[in-house]
């Protein structure tokens, strides 16, 4: 909790995530800043701070998830705003940062879009990203102002430590997302697996080779994003074919886009975990799909950042 309302800390919210930063508010016990968010005719953002801000040190929630470019468009306005209104320090609370998946140069004459944000972010004013999970930790470099990067694993894994589950074994869907599952393995005290996966040839379906035991195991994947849920629910496939007895799958950032839901729903996953950093439409509520809050955990980071104590104690 903050010192009795510290009138120094002030908190917003955009539209991309109002639930989440009302609950980092409630946790922090403070009121929610007063601001509005407005459209012209032609669809141009208008923006208005609606109380004195001269001085405090603001902290501005906002996802840039779907629809991706009308969240980020808000976001700079917004930090124009408070830099013009004369705020101490304008530190973006960003739970899913988007574009992080467009980190470097794949190919030739492609653009690197997750620096192109970090600039603009910058430019427009922020002073400090507070931030989880990105997708490639790299786009720390991106920036010249701090960039405090929490973890949802632990939050991940304390759920899944409450179901006491027999014979887990946690499962990376790539090479790539090895470190994370040794994180969670670490926590519970389990082996992992890898998915080996190749495409023979463009439009052909991933071979998909395991690395590790999982035959009569209980599997858990871990991913930071899921977007189609091909990958994950192919790996699901595999590993039941391995001879897994249930599979269950967790994420960060549930993205959930296009054919999501019901590769989901037809699928071999039992359960699949998610936090709120993505705000979910009704029709993607289904029984399979559990959410987990990472307000709590924002908000002991704002309050870290605003008493200029340590964040990474957050990490563990």
């Amino acid at each position: 909790m903050t010192k009795n309302g510290d009138p120094h800390l002030k908190v917003f919210t955009l539209n991309s995530n109002p639930e989440l930063a009302h609950e980092i508010t409630e946790h922090l016990g403070v009121t929610m800043g007063k601001s509005s968010v407005s459209r012209f005719s032609d669809g141009e953002v208008q923006i208005n701070i609606e109380e004195s801000i001269r001085g405090a040190d603001v902290y501005l929630v906002q996802s840039t998830s779907a629809p991706a470019n009308e969240h980020i468009m808000e976001l700079l306005i917004m930090i124009d705003a408070l830099k013009r209104a004369s705020a101490g320090t304008i530190n973006v609370v960003i739970p899913y940062y988007g574009y992080a998946r467009q980190d470097r140069k794949a190919r030739a004459r492609e653009p690197i879009t997750s620096k192109l944000v970090a600039n603009l972010l910058e430019k427009a004013g922020a002073t400090r990203v507070l931030t989880l999970d990105l997708h490639a930790t790299q786009i720390q470099g991106f920036f010249d102002i701090p960039v405090d990067q929490l973890v949802g694993v632990p939050i991940l894994s304390d759920y899944f430590k409450g179901k006491d589950l027999e014979d887990i074994v946690i499962v990376s869907p790539d090479h790539g997302g090895v470190i994370r599952a040794r994180k969670m393995a670490d926590r519970l005290k389990a082996p992992i697996a890898i998915i080996d996966k190749r495409r023979p040839k463009p439009n052909v379906s991933e071979v998909m080779n395991i690395v590790g035991h999982v035959e009569g195991k209980t599997c858990i994947i871990i991913d930071d994003i899921i977007d189609t849920a091909g990958t994950i629910t192919l790996a699901a496939n595999a590993l039941v074919e391995q001879g897994a007895k249930d599979v269950y799958a967790c994420c960060t950032h549930a993205v959930l886009s296009g054919p999501a839901i019901e590769r989901i729903q037809n699928s071999k996953i039992k359960e699949l975990v998610i936090t709120n950093t993505i705000k979910q439409p009704e029709e993607r509520k289904i029984d399979k799909i559990t959410v987990l809050s990472v307000g709590k955990l924002m908000a002991d980071a704002i309050i870290r950042v605003h008493e200029h104590a340590s964040v990474s104690t957050l990490f563990d």
